[in-house]
């Protein structure tokens, strides 16, 4: 299969502490992701599975270079993401959106959710008519599920698996290739995560896209995962496809996460 993104030995360290009135003068630091590397293919569902604070959403920020990486190698397509600057970056990034943990604090509170929805297109193609901008979103909110009576109204109106589905519409108004979902369903309930869950491996389907996973909820992965990573303290212990990591793992670690889930579903 082809390769969409690269990575290669991904490190990135953050000051210990770091409060005005820290003791800690010497500048000790602490491995938030410690030499990552793997590869995602075209298509795939990649998932990142570890408890809190293992450095997953550190990793996640990263390939998109909304966090900038200490180190380490970022190739989306071939092309070396970290060497972009200005308006290649911009262009790149269009190609890679991200669908945020929280969908209460990631939607801005004081935009109608017609502009939160239709501003990458502002930012990205700013020569698309008005007509044309609002064309293509009423018509992806429908695609998640939302009518266009929702072009009005306001995110605080919206439950959270709508909100969710708002946040949704936004990373796919431009087409991008990559998806990077930062445990999109942590924040909901079972039922209305599950939904979501669908919805995304529909869109998947439709619209051939690529997905990094990022979450700490093994049987939430188990229904999307083609491969998995499992990470602690920055670092993957154990990759392998889906089905070898849920059912004949070969890690400790792994095996520990495993044995505090109830029952997973086959694969």
């Amino acid at each position: 299969m082809e390769t969409l993104l690269t990575v290669r030995e991904l490190r990135k360290t953050y000051r210990r502490g770091g409060g005005v009135f820290s003791q800690e003068s010497d500048g000790a630091r602490f491995t938030a992701v410690d030499g990552v590397s793997f590869e995602v293919a075209r298509g795939e569902t990649f998932a990142v599975v570890g408890e809190s604070g293992c450095g997953k959403t550190t990793l996640a920020r990263m390939l998109l270079r909304l966090i900038e990486p200490d180190s380490g190698e970022l190739r989306f397509e071939g092309r070396d993401l970290l060497a972009l600057r200005g308006n290649a970056l911009r262009a790149e990034r269009r190609q890679m959106q991200m669908v945020f943990q929280d969908p209460y604090a990631s939607l801005n509170p004081r935009m109608r959710v017609g502009e939160i929805v239709s501003e990458p297109l502002a930012i990205h193609e700013p020569s698309l008519s008005s007509a044309a901008r609002l064309e293509r979103t009423t018509a992806i909110l429908r695609r998640v599920g939302l009518g266009e009576d929702a072009l009005q109204r306001y995110p605080h109106e919206f439950s959270g698996g709508q909100r969710q589905r708002i946040g949704i519409a936004r990373a796919l108004i431009l087409q991008p290739k990559l998806i990077v979902a930062d445990e999109p369903v942590s924040a909901l309930d079972v039922s209305v995560g599950a939904q979501v869950l669908l919805l995304l491996q529909e869109l998947q389907r439709e619209f051939g896209l690529t997905y990094v996973f990022i979450s700490h909820s093994l049987p939430v992965v188990a229904q999307v995962a083609t491969r998995i990573a499992v990470m602690r303290a920055g670092q993957f212990v154990e990759v392998g496809l889906a089905g070898q990591i849920l059912h004949h793992p070969k890690n400790d670690y792994t095996r520990e996460l495993l044995s505090a889930v109830p029952e997973l579903p086959r694969s």
